[in-house]
């Protein structure tokens, strides 16, 4: 657990391996737990570090309950230079796809390299997750709709949720699924969990309809880092087809489509993800030093 000032947060990290430093944002939802896998693979080139976004996972939820997209980032920047002094590489899934683009434009010098996994960037045409989640997010609805869930056995909802988000759930360990058991009955316990994730749920609605310099596209122009943006041909939360778009507004970007993959494409491939990221980060290293 650590105290960033205005924001405590949990962080799980890897053993210092290379000489580098990556940090790890997951999506709605999720936790650091989402990177488990991923940064194993990572570790020999990467420290890395995972956090749980205020209200998430082990964090607890924040004293202002601000669940924005600046306020998650905001975090993400506390524990950046916290726990490095030099740029890091950066990793966001979905929501924190969303987080890491607005860290990444408004602190370049914090950030070497990007990877956005699916990231949930404004679409006009949502896909059906997307529109489910606007939906969750009117008054009395969500929280409504959480109660009621949770009289579901949290094995039956996460099996829902894997069957979301892998492209094929049956490719999920057991080991992976009982610690997902495991977590959520936790947080079934939390008080705050709720509104938790229906304040993050909120927090991707009101960046769909942002307009100015603070929409998440027009943030997503302003990146200098070297970015790498990596989508799942299955996803069936984010349209893959927005990698055409990632592919036209950031600056230095090369978009990796996975033709198995759904939206989690770091816990369902892992091995796939990890060589796409080596390659980044080895270039981005090289670019740094001249």
């Amino acid at each position: 657990m650590l105290d960033l000032g205005e924001r405590e947060v949990f962080v799980r990290a890897t053993p210092r391996g290379g000489d580098q430093t990556a940090v790890y944002v997951h999506g709605l939802g999720g936790s650091a737990t989402n990177w488990t896998d991923l940064m194993d693979r990572l570790q020999d080139v990467a420290e890395g570090y995972a956090i749980d976004l205020p209200g998430n996972g082990f964090s607890p939820a924040p004293a202002d309950t601000d669940y924005s997209i600046a306020a998650h980032a905001d975090a993400v920047i506390g524990l950046i230079e916290r726990v490095s002094d030099r740029p890091v590489h950066l990793f966001g899934n979905s929501l924190g796809g969303a987080v890491t683009v607005r860290v990444a434009a408004t602190r370049p010098d914090l950030v070497r390299s990007l990877v956005l996994v699916s990231p949930a960037l404004p679409d006009l045409l949502p896909r059906y997750g997307p529109a489910r989640v606007a939906l969750s997010t009117l008054p009395g609805i969500g929280l409504w709709a959480i109660d009621r869930m949770r009289m579901i056995p949290a094995e039956r909802r996460l099996s829902a949720t894997f069957e979301m988000c892998y492209a094929d759930a049956t490719k999920i360990h057991p080991e992976r699924f009982r610690e997902a058991v495991e977590e959520l009955r936790r947080r079934d316990g939390l008080p705050y969990a709720g509104a938790a994730l229906v304040g993050c749920a909120r927090a991707i609605v009101a960046e769909y309809f942002r307009r100015g310099e603070e929409n998440l596209w027009r943030l997503a122009a302003k990146v200098s880092a070297p970015t790498l943006v990596i989508h799942g041909r299955h996803d069936r939360i984010v349209r893959p087809r927005m990698a055409a778009r990632a592919g036209r507004t950031f600056q230095q970007v090369r978009l990796v489509l996975l033709p198995r993959a759904g939206h989690v494409a770091q816990m369902e491939y892992p091995e796939a993800v990890a060589r796409e990221a080596r390659r980044l980060i080895a270039e981005a290293v090289m670019l740094s030093r001249g």
